[in-house]
């Protein structure tokens, strides 16, 4: 049997401390450094301990949701009993996320991002020394998600429109499921209609006018940018060559595929009713209903999972950007002597693979291109040189 291909210890030029030894000062490799939530004596938690407290968590949010309907809609006054089986899929996704989320931070890599990166997004230190670093990476690392484009143009439109256009479903529908928008007819029979927030007027309008038309359009405006978006990456899976070899029907169709039925048969219920005079709106209206349903339920646990752990990586980029303004000092790669980030920066990553016992935080003082040549050498020393 073929040994498993080995790879090269990276040892230290001369003048760098050695690891574990007790002259250089220098933490073995593996040793908890200051500051990390191994020192700090945080013990590992259990699958068992990690569930509990994802179920707890999830019950909480859940309970805090329904209170919110509750007294959002002014004790259910302003509820709409017609988007019950809505406003429960929206208590499940509550559930769903939150223990997903718990669960999820329970890893250790996860945990330090976590904690690292929510520590700097809610800093009052950061926001002294750095008042529009946060805003500014909010809009383009979550607005407008620039590092996307640095991919692919295409792919950075599309995930635009899908972005956009969820965002505005979102902002309509949630709040009228949950009984806090309403609007109400001023005059009994129209045109004139009011925008009611938690029972507060907020704005009059003409349904006729063009105000009136978005008001009552906006969710027909989102579902044209989804279909967009949704249609663009469900062609480049079809047609990609590296996107085919690595999709899952599950993780990677079924979100486009909801995406799409989700906003198709929405359109399709403003057909219905402006050009069939109702006809099929029931089945229609049932159909969306369900696709609805299933696409909440399944966000927690399938890839829309990453527009919740999305904000913690901007915490991250936080940090790194605030340790830069601070002078820290920037360490160079051990082989090349090139710039690789900040020392807190680094050394966060070395910490996280130390909470993840891999066994070879020292790689982390290496820069990618020394990483894949000493792993060449260390493919050719122990693998290539038996085929002779």
């Amino acid at each position: 049997m073929t040994e498993p291909p080995q790879t090269a210890e990276p040892t230290p030029p001369p003048g760098d401390p050695t690891p574990g030894d007790p002259a250089s000062g220098a933490p073995a490799s593996g040793a908890p450094a200051p500051g990390d939530p191994a020192a700090a004596g945080l013990p590992p938690q259990t699958p068992a301990a990690a569930r509990r407290r994802a179920t707890l968590a999830g019950t909480v949010v859940s309970v805090l949701l329904i209170l919110a309907i509750v007294f959002g809609s002014r004790l259910l006054r302003d509820f709409d009993s017609a988007l019950l089986p809505y406003a429960v899929a929206t208590v499940f996704l509550a559930f769903g996320v939150a223990y997903r989320y718990t669960v999820w931070i329970s890893a250790p890599g996860a945990r330090r991002l976590f904690h690292k990166g929510w520590g700097s997004f809610f800093s009052a230190a950061n926001f002294r020394t750095a008042p529009t670093a946060l805003p500014k990476m909010i809009a383009t690392y979550l607005g407008f998600q620039k590092f996307l484009g640095a991919r692919s143009h295409a792919r950075w439109a599309a995930h635009q429109l899908i972005f956009w256009g969820c965002l505005l479903a979102a902002a309509i529908t949630f709040p009228l499921t949950w009984g806090w928008f309403t609007f109400t007819s001023s005059t009994g029979s129209g045109p004139g209609y009011e925008m009611r927030i938690w029972g507060l007027k907020i704005i009059g309008f003409d349904a006729l006018s063009v105000v009136g038309w978005l008001m009552f359009h906006g969710l027909d405006i989102a579902a044209v940018l989804v279909i967009a978006g949704a249609a663009y990456f469900l062609w480049r899976r079809m047609k990609d060559r590296g996107a085919i070899t690595g999709q899952r029907f599950a993780y990677d169709l079924v979100p486009l595929i909801a995406l799409i039925v989700i906003s198709v048969t929405g359109l399709l219920l403003t057909f219905s009713s402006i050009f069939l005079h109702g006809g099929g709106y029931e089945f229609l209206a049932i159909l969306h209903m369900v696709s609805v349903v299933f696409t909440l339920i399944y966000i927690p646990f399938g890839k829309f999972f990453h527009i919740v752990q999305r904000p913690a990586a901007v915490g991250m980029q936080l940090f790194k950007y605030t340790s830069r303004r601070k002078d820290e000092e920037v360490l160079t790669c051990r082989r090349c002597h090139e710039p690789i980030d900040t020392a807190p920066y680094v050394e966060n990553l070395k910490g996280t693979m130390r909470d993840l016992d891999l066994g070879f935080d020292e790689w982390a003082e290496y820069c990618p291109r020394c990483k894949r040549v000493l792993r060449g050498n260390a493919y050719l020393d122990h693998v290539k040189k038996g085929f002779k």
